[in-house]
């Protein structure tokens, strides 16, 4: 009898102990509209090329943000389009040049970033595949907040937009 227990419990931890390599499905949820696509966690290497684009920007270094902004729509919060590496900095310097000449604090907090992904289309003219998205919020100098997407593909920005908002949250009501 002892040796049947010995013998299950050998044969139990070979078992427990096996090398199990499941293919699990990459878990999405979400929609697109028009699509059949689903959204999915991206990457932190796309994060990272995010965080290289936030730091050069902030440090006014426009040949490293140029080295990550490849040709592309880009969408600045006040209604300038960009299209190319060259004209997002010449925007960037001109806002920066405005922010002196009225005496405003130039700068902002990151106050998050996450990359996701949308699942494949079978539309060859959904180009919304094309590498990841990064969503990102920042609190600027003044207190405005900025929420923006970057879609990034081959360590590059090829589709930007950004919207602000005067005010953080709304007051809280009056105290009657």
């Amino acid at each position: 009898m002892k040796n049947y227990i010995l013998l299950f419990s050998l044969i139990g931890l070979f078992i427990s102990c096996a090398d199990n390599n499941h293919v699990c499905d990459v878990p999405t949820n979400g929609f697109i509209d028009g699509s059949d696509q689903t959204i999915m966690m991206g990457s932190q290497e796309t994060v990272e090329v995010f965080k290289k684009i936030d730091a050069a920007w902030a440090a006014r270094d426009y040949e490293t943000l140029k080295a990550h902004v490849g040709d592309g729509t880009f969408y600045h919060d006040d209604g300038i389009v960009s299209n190319n590496g060259d004209s997002f900095v010449a925007k960037i310097e001109s806002s920066y040049q405005s922010s002196l000449e009225k005496e405003e604090e130039w700068g902002w907090t990151t106050n998050f970033a996450f990359s996701v992904k949308p699942s494949a289309s079978d539309d060859p003219k959904q180009t919304n595949t094309n590498g990841e998205w990064v969503n990102a919020r920042f609190t600027g100098a003044d207190g405005a907040v900025y929420e923006e997407w970057y879609q990034i593909d081959d360590n590059k920005l090829i589709w930007w937009s950004s919207a602000k908002r005067e005010t953080g949250f709304p007051p809280p009501p009056p105290v009657e």
